[in-house]
C-alpha cells in the first residue's frame, strides 16, 4: 500500500520547531537540512504533555476503540477523510460500537500549523476544522505559492470556523503548545511503531491504510 512514510527518527520531529510559531519566516533548505541533522531528540523526551487533549468522538465505553494516526498534509489521509471516514462515522462510531481517537502527525511544520489552527479555543471545533483542512487540502496546501500564503490560508479557514482574528494569532504564536504537540505525537508514534499515515490501530492492533468495506470487515471481527 502507497503511503506517506514518516519522516526519520525524533530528531526530525524536534526540526519542526524550527519554523512552528513565526508564520512569515521563510527557511531555505540547506538551514532546514541542518536543522534536521543537528537537533538534539533528547529534547523533547522530558516534555510535559499532560496538556495535550485527545480528539476523540464516540462513546468512552464502545467495544472498540480505533485510533488514526494521521497527518493533515498527507493526500493518503486526505483520500482515507474523503471515502472511509464518514461511512465509519455513521455505521460505527455514532452508532456507539465504536470509540475513535485522532492522532497528529507531523511530517512537515505546515501540518503542525494546521494542527494548531484545529486545535485552537481548546479543540472545541478539531473535527469540523479537520474536515475543512482535508475537503481543502488541494487548496490550501498544495495550491499555495509560498509559505506565507498556506499561514494566510491556514488564519482564513480559522476565520471561516468562528475564530477572530486574536484568537487565531494566540494559536498561531504559541511556540510552547507547538513543542508540547511534537513531543507528544513523538511520544505516542514511538510507542504505537507508527511509520506511515494513515495508521490504525484497532484495540491495540496495528493496520495500514484500507478500504471501507476491508476496515468494516475487521471492525466486524472486532465486535464478534
Amino acid at each position: 500500500m502507497d503511503r506517506r512514510t514518516l519522516i526519520g527518527g525524533g530528531v526530525a520531529a524536534v526540526a519542526l520547531l524550527a519554523a512552528g510559531g513565526y508564520w512569515y519566516t521563510s527557511r531555505d533548505a540547506d538551514t532546514a537540512q541542518t536543522e534536521v541533522e543537528t537537533a538534539d531528540a533528547e529534547s523533547l523526551e522530558d516534555v510535559d504533555t499532560s496538556s495535550i487533549t485527545e480528539m476523540t468522538l464516540g462513546s468512552p465505553d464502545a467495544p472498540v476503540t480505533l485510533i488514526e494516526y494521521a497527518s493533515f498534509t498527507c493526500p493518503h489521509c486526505q483520500h482515507f477523510h474523503e471515502t472511509v471516514f464518514d461511512q465509519l462515522k455513521a455505521n460505527y462510531i455514532d452508532t456507539g460500537k465504536v470509540r475513535f481517537i485522532y492522532r497528529d502527525v507531523y511530517f512537515d511544520r505546515y501540518g503542525l500549523w494546521a494542527s494548531l489552527i484545529a486545535r485552537c479555543d481548546d479543540g472545541m471545533r478539531f473535527f469540523g476544522i479537520s474536515d475543512m483542512l482535508y475537503n481543502q487540502q488541494e487548496q490550501w496546501l498544495r495550491g499555495a505559492k509560498n509559505e506565507a500564503e498556506i499561514a494566510d490560508n491556514l488564519r482564513r479557514l480559522g476565520k471561516v470556523a468562528g475564530m477572530d482574528d486574536a484568537k487565531i494569532d494566540a494559536c498561531m504564536g504559541d511556540e510552547e503548545k507547538a513543542r508540547t504537540l511534537v513531543a507528544w505525537y513523538q511520544q505516542h508514534a514511538a510507542a504505537d511503531n507508527v511509520t506511515g499515515t494513515p495508521t490504525l490501530i484497532i484495540n491495540g492492533e496495528s493496520y495500514s491504510n484500507m478500504s471501507y468495506p476491508d476496515l468494516a470487515a475487521v471492525l466486524d471481527e472486532k465486535l464478534g
